[in-house]
């Protein structure tokens, strides 16, 4: 019965969720990034009106804080206690109530109220409970020790006389009980993904925080039967004979033995559990009540995850543990199983409470409560679409008309037409002091250099031509005087589309002049880097010469001078 109402009010959660949806709530689309706009007055306080307005007029960065909504919300779920009694997982009614108000991105408060019925039974059977009020007033017989000496014949509390207590006790009991709670508590809560630097809003937030709260509870247990008044003693003897004979597994059969409890049973509760007041009796310890209710302070700690069904309703999941300083929440603090002289059991008892809920948000000309708003909304937004910044005036005059502004320029009069680098200053790509738009030969080798006003240079005499004697025969004629230089960019060894056409021209008058050889000379740091890299530049020449013009490889040598590495990047032809 109990998990049927359960089920029927998750089931009417569900359907009221679906309605709210359906009925097209103000989705988030209609505000700014998923959240409001900053233009909008209508949601700043009036006692924030004035910082909106330095804000608005530049006085100030930060814009003032939106008046955002209240939620309220219903929840029901499982209640449970852990404590010295088995606890029954599904019991009902169980709900709470609360309201909740935002007070940044992140913190919020929320008091909470909730009314819950807890149950427990264990499988296992007591013998050594005669400390246990609740069941020595019921007529329950357990063996009692004297302060000092041998056990012996006593008189039990209800005035009757008892018998010889060695060897096994009279009575076996069952605990059980039923717990009725209530807890108003006030949480912080901290939401924990809201503030997103790459999505504009979500759907789910996820949060968790703790609190403080006072619980009032009372436990009865389910002693004897309205209709007689009499208890549970032959049914528990009975119960607990037919599972204790030896080889018998009381675990495996323990959902038997609590079917045949329940069975045997009238679940009336009628009997204060353990340090309640008792019918007739004084309770046996002071504790702070409300009529027959004990009150005790609380600690809580919760977790849970919370999903946007619209602009007002959400959808939670949540599990609250909440820790008090007592042990009788299931009207048991005493070990079961200790022979002799019962002592208290070690922890105190704490309640969970796992549910589901329905929040709804209230209130008009006022924002989503701020934790399910992205604060870095508007920054992202500015920075796309400036409207609110002020974006200063550019400052990029250029007066030599070469596209580097002034305060960038490091030749600020270029001549016209004039192509410069980055600087503003005009290209000089052979490095020979001539610009480029004014250079007749814009590339010009290095041992040619230096060069006249037109940026023409004068080669020496190339040593293939000349006959390592001073005179006599086997002076070799007709070599051409003049071979390029090539230039590479960076580390590569690449031969670039100019560095081809120029070595065409050198094949073309090495085939011309068979007599002539050439060397390939290059330049490099005293790093074995910038050695490997000069020798792989004169290896890529002398291949395409050799592979792709026909040149036979006798007729080219190279070499590659170490140096400051200055001229690097050139490769010159002698």
């Amino acid at each position: 019965m109990t998990s049927k109402k359960i089920t029927l009010l998750f089931t009417l959660f569900v359907l009221m969720s679906v309605m709210t949806f359906a009925q097209g709530v103000t989705p988030s689309s209609a505000y700014m990034g998923g959240g409001y706009s900053i233009y909008d007055s209508s949601v700043i306080p009036t006692k924030r009106m004035g910082q909106q307005n330095e804000f608005w007029n530049h006085a100030t960065a930060f814009p003032s804080k939106p008046r955002n909504m209240w939620e309220v919300g219903v929840s029901t779920g499982i209640f449970t206690v852990s404590g010295d009694v088995s606890p029954t997982v599904f019991t009902a009614p169980n709900f709470s109530a609360h309201v909740r108000k935002s007070f940044g991105y992140v913190f919020s408060l929320r008091l909470q109220y909730i009314n819950t019925i807890a149950k427990g039974m264990n499988w296992k059977g007591a013998e050594n409970f005669q400390k246990n009020p609740a069941w020595i007033y019921n007529n329950y017989s357990a063996p009692y020790r004297l302060p000092a000496g041998p056990l012996t014949t006593i008189t039990s509390p209800t005035g009757a006389a008892g018998s010889s207590v060695f060897g096994r006790p009279q009575d076996i009991v069952y605990y059980n009980y039923k717990t009725n709670v209530q807890d108003l508590g006030l949480q912080g809560i901290f939401t924990v993904n809201n503030i997103r630097f790459h999505k504009n809003k979500t759907g789910i937030i996820i949060y968790g925080g703790g609190g403080i709260g006072g619980t009032l509870y009372e436990a009865r247990v389910d002693a004897k039967t309205d209709a007689s008044g009499a208890n549970y003693s032959a049914a528990f003897k009975s119960i607990y004979a037919k599972y204790s004979a030896p080889g018998t597994s009381l675990y495996k059969n323990r959902k038997a033995i609590l079917k045949e409890l329940r069975g045997a049973m009238d679940k009336s509760y009628e009997s204060f559990s353990d340090g309640h007041i008792l019918a007739g009796q004084n309770s046996l310890e002071v504790r702070p009540r409300f009529g027959n209710k004990t009150f005790k302070p609380s600690g809580t700690v919760l977790a849970g995850v919370a999903f946007k069904l619209g602009r007002r309703i959400n959808l939670a999941i949540e599990d609250r543990w909440t820790f008090v300083k007592d042990d009788l929440l299931d009207g048991q603090r005493w070990q079961e199983h200790a022979y002799g002289d019962a002592v208290l059991t070690r922890d105190f008892d704490s309640y969970n409470y796992l549910s589901v809920g329905l929040n709804f948000n209230l209130g008009g000309k006022s924002t989503e409560p701020l934790y399910w708003l992205n604060p870095m909304d508007y920054v992202y937004s500015e920075l796309n679409a400036p409207n609110h910044l002020k974006v200063p005036k550019p400052d990029c005059d250029d007066t030599d008309g070469d596209g580097v502004c002034d305060f960038l320029d490091k030749e600020p009069s270029t001549p016209a037409g004039c192509p410069v680098d980055t600087h503003g200053v005009t290209r000089d790509t052979d490095g020979d002091g001539v610009p480029d738009c004014k250079d007749k030969q814009l590339i010009t080798p290095t041992e040619c250099q230096p060069v006249d006003a037109d940026g023409v240079g004068k080669c020496p005499e190339p040593a293939c031509c000349k006959d390592p004697r001073p005179t006599g025969p086997g002076v070799v004629e007709g070599c051409p005087a003049s071979y390029p230089s090539l230039t590479f960019k960076g580390n590569g060894c690449s031969l670039s589309s100019d560095n081809k056409a120029m070595l065409n021209d050198v094949a073309a008058k090495l085939t011309a002049n068979p007599t002539c050889n050439i060397t390939i000379s290059g330049y490099s740091e005293t790093s074995k880097a910038s050695q490997e890299v000069c020798n792989c530049r004169t290896k890529a020449i002398m291949k395409y010469l050799s592979e792709n013009k026909g040149i036979s490889s006798d007729r080219m040598s190279a070499n590659c001078e170490v140096g400051d590495g200055s001229n690097k990047n050139t490769i010159d032809i002698r």
